[in-house]
């Protein structure tokens, strides 16, 4: 038989764990860092509205193009947009965490994907030359990074003048970065607003270097 005494207490400890997850949510916002590898059960979970479908739709990625993926984790999108740019086209996908990226390199080359590079490197210092990219993409990671506003600038430096840049958000992930904030913190460096797709909780955006002046 359960007794008021005993709903009390589930009560009581159901609260304390909400507030308890509140308070590691706030703590870890406050601290940002990758989701860590002993939890990629999480990254590889459906995402109904930032789909790998949508995605695509809005970076439009044509074959032959050369694409950067920043944050791909264990690879949810990187397969899709890989294929897109197939057959003579690459996506380098570039992760912090070592083993995220040998566990994607293991997962790509028994799903027959060569023309991915997984590499490893730091979004605030990107291992590449200038106006190296055509497009590039991150989805749940740029509130993940201490300097974001460093980011998006080396996000604009290895893009080519016209790059498209698509960045994808979704609550609850407690490093979400609203469109609104994303949006001034790109344009601030230098990129051009295009597109919002989705909802206030869970979008894509998609931002552009401008060409340049000369048209090259």
């Amino acid at each position: 038989m359960v007794t008021r005494r005993t709903i009390r207490s589930l009560a009581l400890a159901g609260g304390l764990a909400g507030l308890a997850g509140v308070a590691y949510a706030l703590r870890w916002r406050q601290k940002p860092s990758p989701c860590p590898y002993s939890q990629r059960v999480w990254i590889d979970l459906p995402r109904p509205v930032i789909s790998r479908s949508r995605l695509c739709e809005v970076l439009e990625p044509q074959p032959g193009e050369r694409i950067l993926e920043l944050g791909p984790g264990t690879g949810y999108y990187t397969g899709t947009v890989a294929r897109a740019v197939a057959p003579n086209g690459t996506v380098h996908a570039v992760d912090v965490q070592r083993s995220m990226v040998a566990d994607l390199r293991t997962r790509l080359r028994d799903r027959g994907h060569d023309n991915v590079a997984p590499v490893c490197g730091d979004g605030r210092e990107l291992p590449y030359p200038d106006d190296s990219f055509d497009a590039a993409y991150l989805v749940l990671v740029l509130g993940e990074i201490p300097a974001q506003e460093r980011a998006l600038a080396e996000l604009e430096r290895v893009l080519k003048p016209g790059g498209r840049l698509v960045v994808g958000e979704s609550l609850p992930d407690p490093h979400f970065v609203t469109c609104e904030t994303l949006r001034d913190r790109a344009e601030r460096q230098g990129f051009r607003f295009e597109t919002d797709v989705g909802t206030r909780g869970s979008y894509f955006t998609r931002v552009a270097v401008p060409p340049s002046a000369t048209g090259d």
